[in-house]
């Protein structure tokens, strides 16, 4: 977990862009907001309805002439801090802070090499009264520069290595094609504002092609380092019967989840207003209202009924009651949409969730009653459709407001796979949604590890004394009934020694002379 603290150079990013970073930005505070953190064995309740500790950060440079005039950009940038970190994350604030970021900092005519454009100096973010100060010394802090550019990168590098005496990272990010003009379209300018600062430990140059799809990525890395409940890298090894190569029968490997889940919808709460704290069980019996951090009683004047949970630990408030929507049991039937086809060969299994659900034609439609020749017809379009979706290799994607994991429906879609078989039934897997989707891991594949001829070849041997079948899972117990019969019965040789004691107790009890 780590305090982020973005800085963005309003000079260098075009408004479009701009625009996207913002929403970036927001997306990133509204999953931190919605997450769900993991327990606290030595935590009280009362400290876990605080609220979300704050660690995101936000402050940008910009020109204050720029508004009027972009040629008048002789005048010296301003560092700005528009959202310092409290003790608890107010997802209103930096919602007010990320949008309130001035949209005319832009100076297309700015080149590094010109000395009047001035240069912003970072003495007074890597400071006691701003980063250094922000979240205690347990928590890590990182600086997320986006388009950063320096006139002075002596000046920059002196503020780096302080950054670096007080434990403080700095990741440079560099959108491409805008780092064409952030260094006047000449590549040595570029490179060399990159080999002043590359020495550095606690600095990454990174450069990403700004497309939607790679800055959504950018965002879960970022929610990933914000996190409480980010574990450790599972490792694992897969063991062999026969050795791959020479005597090795092992491959070492790290396992990391491709999806997570996230809130079905934004229940609406009670919440007390003196520290914006849900409530846990609504009632309106104001006897029973409490202070969930005071335990303090309230007054119906201190709680607010137009609130709104997001995720277990953020709450809004609301000026109706209209906003919020609690999440409802499935009653009846459950709407799939079907939105789009898709190729099964080029599906991404990773973004494959939960249980699978077996599909079989009803002999009810969800309407009326079916008659015999109706029933009989739903049924042969189930399998024409079926077949035809096999023959073709292709699954359809389709949407609910139902998650059937959970058997509730949200206001929030859902998205679902409907498998194909031959001639049997089809199969609904869960699909996750853009906001579920966890970013892969780095795996830069080094020019050294080459796989030779010799291994591929020992590899080949190998696979082919492993037995090659259609997976049955008949063929494959997990011992669940073995192992309790073997409990049930070594109970049960237990239970014989007691066996005098227990029929005597029950029939002493049993006897309405002893009652």
């Amino acid at each position: 977990m780590a305090l982020l603290c973005f800085l963005l150079d309003l000079r260098n990013i075009p408004p479009p862009l701009l625009h996207r970073l913002k929403q970036c930005l927001l997306h990133l505070a509204n999953l931190y907001a919605a997450a769900t953190p993991p327990p606290q064995p030595h935590a009280s309740s009362s400290a876990d309805a605080g609220g979300l500790p704050d660690r995101l950060a936000l402050s940008y440079v910009h020109s204050p002439s720029s508004k009027s005039s972009s040629s008048s950009s002789s005048s010296w940038p301003e560092l700005k801090i528009g959202y310092r970190p409290g003790e608890k994350f107010n997802l209103r604030d930096f919602h007010h802070a990320v949008n309130n970021i001035p949209l005319y900092g832009f100076l297309p005519d700015q080149h590094v090499g010109s000395p009047s454009s001035g240069d912003v100096s970072l003495a007074n973010l890597f400071s006691n009264r701003a980063i250094y100060s922000w979240a205690t010394d347990d928590i890590s802090k990182k600086v997320i520069a986006i388009c950063m550019s320096a006139q002075n990168p002596e000046a920059l590098r002196r503020s780096l290595m302080d950054a670096a005496e007080q434990c403080v990272a700095v990741d440079f990010i560099m959108l491409e094609p805008e780092a064409a003009f952030m260094y006047g379209d000449i590549p040595a300018n570029a490179n060399s504002f990159v080999n002043r600062i590359c020495d550095l430990e606690n600095c990454v140059v990174r450069r990403y092609n700004p497309e939607p799809q790679v800055l959504r990525g950018l965002v879960k890395r970022w929610l990933e380092d914000l996190k409480d409940d980010k574990e450790e890298i599972l490792q694992a090894v897969f063991l062999f019967r026969y050795p791959i190569i020479d005597s090795v029968k092992h491959i070492c490997c790290n396992l990391y989840a491709s999806a997570n889940h996230i809130t079905d919808g934004f229940p609406s709460c009670q919440a007390c207003k003196c520290h914006g704290c849900p409530i846990d069980h609504v009632t309106t019996n104001k006897v029973k209202w409490m202070c969930p951090i005071t335990s303090r009683q309230l007054a119906s004047s201190d709680v607010t009924d137009t609130a709104v949970r997001i995720g277990e630990q953020t709450v809004l408030f609301l000026p109706t009651s209209e906003g919020g929507s609690n999440l409802q049991r499935v009653s009846t039937s459950i709407s799939f949409d079907v939105i789009e086809r898709t190729q099964l060969a080029s599906m991404n299994e990773g973004v494959i969730m939960g249980r699978s659900f077996v599909v079989i034609p009803s002999s009810n439609d969800v309407e009326v009653a079916l008659t015999d020749e109706c029933s009989d017809q739903n049924t042969q379009i189930f399998y024409g459709l079926c077949e035809t979706l096999f023959k073709l290799d292709q699954g359809l994607v389709c949407s609910s407001s139902c998650n059937i994991e959970t058997m509730k429906i949200g206001t929030l879609q859902c998205y679902y796979l409907l498998i194909p078989s031959e001639k049997g039934p089809m199969l609904l897997r869960r699909l996750a949604g853009s906001e579920e989707i966890l970013p892969l891991p780095d795996m830069n594949r080094d020019c050294k590890s080459k796989v030779t001829m010799k291994i591929r070849n020992s590899v080949e041997t190998s696979l082919s004394k492993i037995a090659l079948k259609d997976y049955n899972p008949v063929q494959h117990e997990r011992g669940f009934h073995s192992k309790l019969n073997r409990l049930v019965k070594d109970s049960l040789q237990f239970g014989y020694l007691l066996g005098g004691y227990s029929y005597c107790y029950m029939m002493l009890s049993s006897d309405s002379r002893f009652q």
